[in-house]
């Protein structure tokens, strides 16, 4: 009884490509596909809707903020994996150093890999086995398709003639006409080397398909990071160390060891070169693109308008994204020789502002501070002061925005981070963004200049090694102005950009002086979230005061959002005019305006999040802290006084029982308790 022959290993690749169980796919598809199977959301950013995209925003370590450059990235591989203009450009991302642009693309192939390892993504290439019968090849018995080609690139080009190649895929895997046609969308021919084997394989076995077919084996591309496949870089080296070979490869001494045929292509090592150990549905990674001499960036210029290899006038299609990364001043440096102009034509460029949102800027700040636990040089504990976190968000962002006629810096830095600014509503910043964008000149334009990512690194490093850092065992806020004042001395090259930044160094102490008596104030009443309190019963009785239900004794009751259940509230009028009188609000006319702004924004804020608390409105914080302050310890100046003069026992008493609750209640340790008090019992940076 005649034994049932074994279907090749390729056809049985092509029958789980059509049931699903393995894809082939673009490198582009591939990429759009992870990003969208992910989920879409609708975010709005500086006044505008835009989308974000959650992928993006998992793991310990992920990108913050970006939202327009991930939108335009995303756009770019949808446009190419769709067969647009796209597919023969590469994106590249322009900014200021430290806003992350590597991080981001890093971030993006590190994603993309955890993509490829699941099973049904697999990329699988294949290799010519028995190659010993040949004769030609020495003591090669095994070659692997150098651009890790897929096996269904190979199924496309099984015969000279395309359509009797199509007809045999449709006999022999049952393919219907519209799914080769899908397939053949895809469609490239194989690279010089493996069409070259192919050949020889079909002239020794006589042009037998089936005999042929054995000489195929299938294996998965290799997915170790460190061998640089799906996903490799390469960084920019000196003008005398690179050299196209890095890119494309050479030609291979030891292969012609053994290839008695000097015809054969697979003399050339295209494994010694980056693009070709992406070149399977890979991304490639060009960091700093323009930093490369200029006969490299030619090589480049042929790889993405055409995705091949070139050698001595063989060919290697190749299916790669193409993502670079590049500072301003050498981006403009190249724009500057004009007979570059081609290279720009096929590149999509992006460019990269810095984060703005002192909020999210906090989630940035966390990973310069480090996840690890601190200690000091001594390996004692190292803490962390409460505010330091908020301190250095605000002095970084305050750097990279714009100073403007519309906006104050303080009202800009709070509507960048969508919270409330006074009168000024977010339309205003939409404006001013847009003005700011028409300038030619990138580093005019809205957060593209300012203190970066690693600015901010070294001003912790600073922070770090400091004797009273060290001494204190503990990294105050405050001294983190210092540090930021010495890195703009140190790194900061721009005599005009250099003012600026330390004049926003004097705005930020100034929020963080507010901030402060804010703390001081709840350490006073011993409640975490005193002065919180505060400022909701003054909402809910500008709420209230003109309510029909309200009786002779200004008892007012109502239901709580946060809570659902009613609260009876006394309305004090003299507390609630103090606050107004604090705010500048002198006459009936500028009071009832006030109170209506207040009772609008509740009404927009508490709809969509009932837990909306007031806090971001720092005039109001400040004039209700002021207000307690005075009528409950007769001014801030005498909680001063006592705190300061600790000679009487009542004082004492007071400075233990409010040091106490900063430690137990406040997340503060001894020694930053003790140095903000000393901070709040000084004159500095009254705003």
């Amino acid at each position: 009884m005649a034994t049932r022959k074994k279907p090749s290993a390729l056809l049985q690749h092509v029958a789980s490509v059509k049931t699903g169980e393995r894809c082939f796919e673009n490198a582009f598809q591939g990429v759009a596909r992870m990003i969208l199977e992910a989920g879409v959301e609708k975010v709005v950013v500086n006044g505008k809707t835009t989308y974000d995209f959650p992928i993006f925003r998992t793991g310990a370590k992920h990108t913050i903020g970006m939202y327009d450059e991930i939108n335009s990235f995303v756009s770019f591989v949808k446009d190419a994996s769709e067969g647009g203009s796209s597919k023969e450009m590469a994106y590249v991302l322009v900014g200021e150093p430290g806003n992350g642009k590597t991080f981001f693309v890093e971030n993006l192939c590190a994603l993309y890999r955890q993509f490829i390892s699941q099973p049904q993504n697999r990329k699988y290439t294949f290799r010519f086995v028995g190659l010993e019968k040949l004769g030609s090849y020495g003591k090669i018995r095994e070659i692997e398709s150098q651009t890790y080609e897929d096996p269904m690139v190979l199924a496309m080009n099984l015969f000279d003639d395309r359509d009797e190649t199509m007809a045999f895929l449709a006999k022999q895997s049952k393919l219907s006409d519209s799914e080769l046609e899908t397939y053949y969308q895809n469609y490239r021919p194989m690279g010089a080397c493996s069409g070259y084997i192919w050949n020889d394989i079909r002239n020794y076995t006589g042009g037998d398909i089936d005999a042929m077919l054995e000489f195929i084996e299938i294996l998965p591309v290799p997915l170790v990071e460190s061998l640089g496949t799906v996903t490799g870089k390469y960084a920019a080296k000196d003008k005398i160390t690179s050299s196209a070979v890095d890119l494309l490869g050479e030609e291979s001494i030891q292969r012609l060891l053994h290839i008695s045929d000097t015809n054969n292509p697979y003399r050339f090592d295209l494994r010694r070169g980056a693009l070709a150990r992406v070149a399977g549905g890979g991304i490639h990674f060009s960091d700093e693109i323009y930093k490369n001499k200029k006969d490299l960036v030619q090589v480049y210029l042929g790889v993405i308008q055409n995705r091949v290899i070139e050698m001595d006038g063989y060919k290697w299609p190749i299916d790669s994204l193409i993502v670079a990364t590049s500072n301003n001043s050498e981006f403009n440096r190249f724009l500057s020789e004009k007979e570059e102009a081609p290279i720009i034509d096929r590149c999509r460029i992006c460019y990269v502002s810095h984060n703005t949102s002192y909020k999210m800027q906090e989630q940035l700040t966390d990973y310069a501070i480090g996840g690890e636990r601190k200690t000091t040089l001594m390996r004692e504990q190292l803490h962390q002061d409460p505010n330091l976190n908020y301190a250095a968000s605000v002095a970084v962002v305050l750097t990279r925005l714009p100073r403007t006629e519309k906006l104050t810096m303080v009202e800009t830095m709070k509507l960048a981070a969508g919270e409330v600014a006074g009168e000024k509503s977010i339309k205003t910043l939409a404006e001013v963004i847009d003005t700011l964008n028409q300038e030619p000149d990138i580093t005019r334009r809205f957060g593209q200049k300012g203190l970066g990512q690693r600015n901010l690194g070294r001003a912790m490093q600073l922070l770090m090694e400091s004797s009273e850092t060290n001494e204190g065992q503990c990294m105050f806020a405050y001294d983190v102005f210092k540090t930021l004042e010495r890195v703009i001395l140190d790194y900061v090259s721009e005599a005009g950009d250099r003012a600026k930044y330390l004049e926003d160094l004097k705005i930020a102490q100034g929020l963080y002086r507010e901030r402060i008596m804010t703390e001081m104030f709840n350490a006073y009443m011993d409640e975490p979230h005193a002065i919180r309190t505060d400022v909701m019963s003054y909402v809910n009785m500008v709420i209230g005061i003109d309510a029909e239900n309200l009786g002779p004794d200004k008892m007012w009751k109502y239901r709580d959002p946060q809570t659902g259940e009613l609260k009876a509230l006394k309305i004090d009028q003299r507390y609630v005019q103090s606050i107004e009188e604090r705010l500048g609000l002198k006459t009936a006319e500028q009071r009832e305006s006030f109170r209506t702004s207040i009772r609008k924004i509740y009404g927009q804020k508490i709809t969509l999040d009932p837990g909306y608390d007031f806090m971001d409105n720092l005039e109001l914080v400040k004039a209700v802290t002021d207000v307690r302050l005075k009528s409950d310890i007769a001014g801030a100046g005498s909680l001063i006084g006592a705190l300061a003069n600790r000679t009487n026992e009542d004082n004492q008493k007071l400075y233990d029982r409010m040091v106490d609750t900063m430690f137990n209640k406040l997340n503060y340790c001894k020694t930053c308790a003790q140095k903000t008090i000393e901070y709040f019992c000084t004159q500095q940076d009254e705003r």
